[in-house]
């Protein structure tokens, strides 16, 4: 059955008529800013989400993607890359025109949607490239994955079940990969300034935030 008229079975009327009235992609962002970030290493299918209100950024881009998807726009989910002493961080992106936007779940006041006003998904990407960085004041963003889909998963029903995500973390992993900066760029790299850090970690549930364990290296 499809994953839609699975999902519009399996949700109570008023998860349905919340649902719908998510008829932008600003009112999808405002929905996920007052969902509570988890910390928990579990996933949550989009009806999950909408009917615990809990979410970490994998769970956010899923649901946002879902909710474009009701309003016409393919259902396009990306992951942006760090090097190894960081989260990676999902989006679900959109086009509007000839532009892309964003919406996302995230525990830093940064990462979170884009106006679709980007030229292309790698100008789209850079516009979080300051704002993307771990506790010890590193960028660290370093690449992301072309959009994957998630019609093509529309028989493993990826809206009602959680075990499903995990298929989407695995056409992530193998989808193609873009590398944004050369050896010598993340050598040249500075640390982000103290006012920028704190700003960006304003309202942050401090479980969730990735705790670099590796000696700091600028060459990751």
């Amino acid at each position: 059955m499809h994953s839609w008229a699975v999902f519009e079975k399996e949700a109570t009327k008023s998860e349905r008529r919340t649902f719908d009235r998510l008829t932008a992609p600003a009112e999808v962002q405002a929905f996920l800013d007052g969902v509570t970030y988890s910390s928990e290493e579990i996933y949550r299918c989009p009806l999950r989400v909408l009917r615990e209100r809990k979410g970490h950024c994998f769970d956010g881009a899923v649901f946002a993607a879902a909710a474009l998807r009701r309003m016409g726009y393919p259902p396009l989910i990306l992951e942006l890359l760090p090097n190894s002493r960081d989260d990676d961080h999902l989006l679900a992106v959109y086009r509007q025109d000839v532009c892309w936007g964003a919406i996302a779940q995230s525990n830093f006041t940064g990462l979170r949607s884009r106006e679709p006003v980007f030229r292309s998904l790698r100008e789209l990407v850079m516009s979080y490239f300051e704002q993307f960085y771990n506790t010890d004041r590193e960028k660290t963003l370093r690449g992301y994955t072309l959009p994957i889909n998630l019609n093509v998963l529309d028989s493993r029903q990826w809206m009602t079940r959680d075990a499903t995500m995990r298929e989407i973390a695995g056409c992530l992993d193998r989808a193609t990969h873009k590398r944004l900066l050369t050896r010598r760029m993340v050598l040249r790299l500075t640390p982000v300034d103290k006012r920028s850090f704190l700003s960006g970690l304003m309202g942050a549930v401090t479980k969730g935030l990735y705790k670099p364990r590796k000696p700091r290296s600028t060459q990751s």
